[in-house]
């Protein structure tokens, strides 16, 4: 499953960038260590959550991405579009934490990171009409000078995504 999902996405984003099939690869670190932009994943879905969850403080979020970043989400949901910026990326947040009454939480699975890329998998839910609604989705991260510089949201089932988005 992973290899059907990753590997195509991959390859289609690095076609995008470079007009032609660019292979990525992990670079294996030392057992016990972690890779620095695994942990900058980690240190945003922190803050992530926490903003989520209602508080208002976007210092962290800021200060992990870059100041030109882009986030896309695919599909047709209000929630659909390339955001730009840190307005319109921490808005898109504003709207996703407001349209699920701040019931919304992701729950980080893996992440993968080489020195420009991270992949993360990942788990969403919200409660929805009294019921806890869930879906699966990959984040490719694009890292650059530490920070998160471009985001592709994917959706396991992308009709379950505009659903429950809409």
């Amino acid at each position: 499953m992973l290899h059907g999902v990753l590997v195509p996405l991959t390859h289609r984003l690095g076609r995008a960038k470079t007009g032609k099939t660019v292979h990525f690869q992990l670079t294996p670190l030392a057992p016990g260590q972690v890779h620095p932009n695994a942990r900058l994943l980690e240190a945003f879905y922190q803050a992530q959550a926490a903003f989520y969850a209602g508080g208002d403080d976007t210092t962290v979020l800021r200060g992990l991405l870059a100041d030109d970043i882009v986030w896309h989400v695919p599909g047709r949901s209000p929630i659909a579009s390339h955001y730009h910026g840190h307005q319109e990326v921490l808005g898109y947040f504003a709207a996703r934490r407001a349209h699920a009454k701040a019931t919304f939480q992701v729950r980080p699975r893996a992440i993968l990171a080489d020195d420009e890329r991270a992949v993360q998998l990942a788990d969403g839910q919200l409660e929805r009409d009294g019921q806890l609604r869930t879906w699966q989705t990959v984040g490719v991260f694009r890292i650059v000078d530490g920070k998160i510089a471009e985001c592709w949201l994917v959706p396991f089932d992308q009709y379950l995504f505009d659903e429950l988005w809409s």
